[in-house]
């Protein structure tokens, strides 16, 4: 049987404003979020793998220099997920049939899950799998080809949230409950380094 390909899409094109600087590059182990993502990705076995850029595009394509990634630049990243993903989403081949979303502020994000995500979604891959947190259904999220003319649109500037809400009698939650912590403040890195691996930008530092 001829399983149902999905493609990778990993949205690190945000400001970090908030942050005060670049999330993409704080490091877990001594690996950068940015690189991490991408490597938990890439072991899903994706037919296609896409890194979406914005701010600091060419200091976030040099952290992941020789990973099997296709880098593409969203000239309108300001505008929020929404326009990452659906720069993601205008890229893909047409034999996809589902595509794996996953961002870089979530530092407690696995594998493992990302592999129970492509599992659920192929049980059913006219529907969708998401990640269940907080009460809420979200990303990382592998969302369904028949999704993907909405999401190009771009209109929506939470990104896939919105989608998940307005169908989630079609999506599948895989629970992550870690998946909440995510570092879009100074407070929220220093809670995280407080308990944890994540260490600094720079391992030198």
């Amino acid at each position: 049987m001829t399983l149902p390909q999905h493609a990778l899409l990993v949205l690190a094109a945000g400001a970090s404003r908030r942050l005060g600087e670049p999330k993409q590059l704080l490091r877990v182990d001594g690996e950068s979020l940015v690189r991490r993502a991408l490597r938990f990705g890439l072991a899903t076995n994706p037919a296609q793998a896409l890194l979406v850029l914005g701010a600091g595009a060419d200091e976030v394509r040099n952290e992941v220099a020789g990973l099997p990634v296709t880098p593409l630049v969203c000239e309108n990243w300001q505008a929020g997920l929404g326009a990452s993903l659906a720069t993601g989403v205008q890229a893909l081949g047409g034999d996809i049939a589902g595509a794996l979303v996953v961002l870089c502020d979530q530092p407690a994000l696995d594998g493992a899950h990302l592999q129970a995500l492509v599992a659920a979604w192929r049980r059913d891959p006219a529907q969708a799998a998401a990640s269940a947190y907080a009460g809420v259904l979200g990303v990382p999220a592998l969302l369904p080809c028949a999704w993907f003319e909405e999401l190009a649109s771009g209109r929506d500037d939470r990104g896939a949230r919105g989608l998940l809400r307005r169908h989630a009698r079609q999506v599948s939650a895989v629970p992550a409950p870690g998946l909440a912590h995510d570092l879009d403040t100074p407070a929220q890195r220093e809670e995280w380094r407080a308990r944890s691996s994540l260490g600094p930008k720079d391992p030198a530092e």
